[in-house]
């Protein structure tokens, strides 16, 4: 296997830069869209050689150093209790019951044992390591409480700040939803997990602080020594300190800062995933090469225990095929040159 993602994860000496892409499995791809017209969205997830099938695809297209498995952040919400819609536009819509206190531990081998199913399938075939994945609670809690996507969280932050005790309720129901959800992953054979925290850094740093990182460092703590543990955080560059003190092995790093500047911050002890906007993939070759070489070179700094070279959120469904396969072949032949030309 080659585990070059693994050893950057764990901040071991490696010959090039790993890159794998959030969301490298999905509508850019055309083999993607084709299926997508044969099944609805969650058909794909829910159907292990389907989902399978997603995940592989751009690892045959890309040359990727890290499959992520194709699913969906809200998946464990579902055996929770709350039914969800995935309209053709638009995002996902919720319906949780009137007392969502009530809403259900999940029994992954049981309520999501397709997911489980997939990722057996995956281990079989690969051979680069399978990212597993979940949302974090926060996130979670976001999605059940405003049911539909939101500009200003309203009903998150007033049940945050009015109804403090429900909110604390909720939030240890889906931590250890969330670190069950994870250990069955890691138990069906991932090599490493991610923790989406989209919706995190609508917060301020101090209730980032109080509100969010106790239960994500919980689930860390849980987690730790069996896989490497990533924490991605999109707009969290204000609180790039505390979310290291989540303890996750890797810290993802999104494009609103520079990804130099996010290393003088984080220091040493962790490695960093990121950080290039998904919209430079439409910037013409030449310019494009120069952007990724200027991440590339931040991210050899000696202050970090390794770098993850990543988008900065997802790739986005109109970036062509042959600028992701352009961005990944550039981030190994300028890194495996900077690296080389360092040892001699």
């Amino acid at each position: 296997m080659n585990d070059t993602f693994l050893k950057a994860c764990r901040g071991e000496k490696t010959d090039y830069t790993p890159v794998w892409l959030m969301r490298q499995a999905g509508r850019y791809l055309p083999e993607y869209q084709a299926l997508r017209e044969k099944y609805d969205f969650m058909t794909l997830c829910k159907t292990p050689e389907l989902a399978a099938e997603v995940t592989l695809q751009p690892v045959r297209r890309l040359n990727v150093d890290a499959a992520i498995l194709f699913s969906d952040i809200l998946i464990p919400l579902e055996p929770m209790g709350i039914k969800i819609e995935f309209p053709e536009k638009g995002g996902p819509v919720l319906n949780p019951p009137e007392d969502i206190t009530k809403l259900k531990k999940i029994k992954p081998k049981k309520d999501v044992s397709f997911v489980l199913e997939t990722i057996k399938i995956l281990v079989k075939e690969l051979d680069i390591p399978l990212i597993g994945f979940s949302g974090a609670p926060f996130t979670l809690l976001t999605y059940i409480v405003e049911q539909r996507s939101s500009k200003n969280f309203l009903k998150t932050k007033r049940l945050m700040y009015e109804d403090s005790e429900k909110f604390h309720r909720i939030m240890e129901l889906l931590s250890e939803t969330v670190r069950d959800y994870l250990l069955s992953q890691i138990e069906a054979g991932v090599q490493a997990v991610q923790l989406f925290d989209t919706w995190a850094g609508i917060l301020t740093p101090r209730d980032f602080k109080e509100y969010v990182l106790p239960y994500v460092k919980k689930i860390i703590t849980d987690l730790k020594g069996n896989v490497p543990v990533i924490y991605f955080v999109l707009n969290g560059g204000t609180f790039l300190e505390f979310i290291k003190e989540s303890g996750a092995d890797v810290i993802g790093v999104d494009w609103r800062i520079d990804l130099g500047t996010a290393i003088d911050r984080l220091k040493d002890g962790v490695a960093v995933q990121g950080n290039l906007d998904p919209c430079e993939l439409f910037l013409p070759e030449e310019r494009l090469f120069e952007r990724i070489t200027d991440i590339v070179r931040k991210g050899m700094r000696s202050s970090i225990k390794g770098h993850i070279f990543n988008l900065g959120h997802g790739i986005l469904p109109e970036t062509p095929v042959e600028k992701a396969r352009f961005l990944i072949d550039s981030v190994h032949e300028i890194s495996a040159r900077l690296k080389s030309a360092k040892i001699n």
